[in-house]
């Protein structure tokens, strides 16, 4: 079965996020609404924190789309406070980060590195109706850009909106999109 178009799974993981007591988030909390979900091996390590960081500066961004945001790794919640207590770059995004020591979130997304207990380096975008809409899966040593995920994510949403037109390579808020029909077919 492919990931994208599928429906995600019912979920229950207790949240962090600066400012708020911790607090559980399920399925039925994002229901109606885009989601991010950014899966990430572990707290205190590398590259994670240069990706958390870039996330956290397209966190307005995402939230004026209307998109909720969630870290993701299995650590528990506590982890992630710890860390955002005593790391500088960490400390300052505001976005929630769902503990899943059980690996039930992360299984249920198939990211889960079992050998090693982590998950993959994994985003997904959750569209109003709970379907994955976009996936990106790197290597543990490959960062994401979360500019290009604010990219995908509004093609996705016009998509979304405009039945009969779709976004090709590279489109940009604003540009030219497509009307899929036989008279293309070999002419682009």
């Amino acid at each position: 079965m492919g990931i994208v178009g599928s429906t995600i799974k019912p979920f229950k993981n207790t949240a962090f996020q600066q400012g708020k007591d911790f607090f559980d988030v399920t399925e039925a909390d994002i229901a109606g609404k885009w989601a991010v979900f950014f899966f990430y091996p572990a707290d205190f390590t590398f590259v994670c924190p240069t990706e958390l960081e870039d996330l956290g500066e397209q966190y307005a961004t995402l939230q004026g789309l209307g998109v909720e945001v969630f870290g993701v790794s299995t650590d528990t919640h506590f982890s992630h406070k710890a860390w955002h207590d005593t790391s500088e770059t960490i400390g300052k995004l505001t976005y929630a980060f769902l503990g899943d020591q059980n690996h039930k979130l992360t299984n249920n997304f198939g990211v889960l590195r079992e050998e090693a207990g982590l998950a993959d380096r994994a985003t997904f975008v959750v569209d109003p109706d709970g379907v994955i809409q976009l996936v990106e899966i790197t290597p543990e040593g490959v960062g994401r850009n979360a500019k290009e995920l604010v990219r995908k994510i509004k093609a996705a949403k016009y998509w979304r909106e405009h039945p009969g037109q779709v976004c090709p390579a590279k489109w940009e808020e604003g540009g030219e999109t497509l009307a899929p029909s036989l008279d293309l077919v070999g002419k682009i």
